[in-house]
């Protein structure tokens, strides 16, 4: 029976290490043939050899010499709007949240149960709404309309952040308010350091957002020097003319590292807060 048990583990083990194989392999091969094309010769993307014979930068300096393109304002108008986006939508989403948690006011189910109906819904299907209201306020052709509608439109995620505050005992508010703190202090000074890991999930999730989005940014954004990335690389490839796949592949590597750089570090607060939330408690 030892044995047997034994040899049911074994199995098991083995056969989770080769499905976790295969998904690491399927995962990791297409970030690498992008990386690997962003150095190969030439334009094409299609080769018969994975690695390049000889490998070369110039895709990567052509993407801020080249005429054609404008990718560095592309870059720092991304920047920009993921990082404002992630600011604005951080003190929305927390302090929303927050009230939702801990106050009882006339009409909160009901404004709980519409965000969830609304959430079930994707976001694309309001775009032309958002489209001409933004149009009837001129908002068209602007980072700002970008802003604020990515920041806005977090706050219909926020039930994790709901459910991290709802984990938190009300005694800590209520010793609060017998030492004479206010709402808002109990918010600044108690809960806020409390919820670093939660404040890094939403920050991380809704940077990421406004960083790839390319729907709603190819709707509003009309010049090119208001463009975002994720824009500016789909016109890079979106004609035959300028199908240069090996300069987008480069371009897509630039747009993975602060990503890629910020999943590292805050990887840790990330599960913390995703964990956090998950349950009521």
């Amino acid at each position: 029976m030892r044995l047997g048990r034994k040899a049911t583990t074994t199995i098991r083990l083995t056969l989770s290490y080769l499905i976790l194989i295969a998904i690491a392999i399927c995962a990791v091969y297409p970030a690498l043939w992008v990386l690997l094309s962003s150095l190969r010769p030439g334009t094409s993307l299609f080769s018969d050899r994975f690695i390049p014979e000889t490998f070369t930068l110039v895709h990567y300096k052509d993407l801020f010499t080249s005429p054609s393109f404008k990718y560095g304002t592309w870059y720092l108008n991304t920047l920009k709007i993921a990082t404002l986006t992630m600011i604005f939508s951080t003190i929305l989403t927390t302090m929303s949240m927050y009230a939702l948690s801990r106050f009882r006011f006339r009409g909160r189910k009901n404004i709980l149960t519409t965000m969830l109906v609304l959430g079930m819904f994707p976001g694309f299907m309001s775009m032309i709404a958002i489209y001409i209201f933004l149009l009837q306020l001129n908002l068209l052709d602007t980072h700002a309309a970008l802003i604020l509608v990515y920041s806005a439109g977090s706050v219909l995620g926020g039930f994790v952040v709901k459910g991290f505050y709802d984990t938190i005992p009300r005694s800590l508010d209520e010793a609060a308010r017998i030492d004479g703190a206010t709402h808002l202090q109990i918010f600044t000074k108690i809960m806020l350091p409390l919820s670093k890991p939660m404040l890094t999930y939403v920050a991380l999730t809704t940077f990421t957002g406004a960083w790839v989005d390319f729907i709603f940014a190819r709707l509003v954004l009309r010049s090119k020097e208001n463009w975002t990335l994720a824009v500016g690389l789909w016109d890079m490839v979106s004609t035959y003319q300028n199908s240069n796949f090996t300069m987008f592949a480069a371009g897509a590597v630039l747009i993975a590292i602060p990503i890629t750089l910020l999943f590292i570090f805050l990887q840790r607060f990330l599960v913390q807060g995703l964990t956090s939330g998950a349950s009521k408690g």
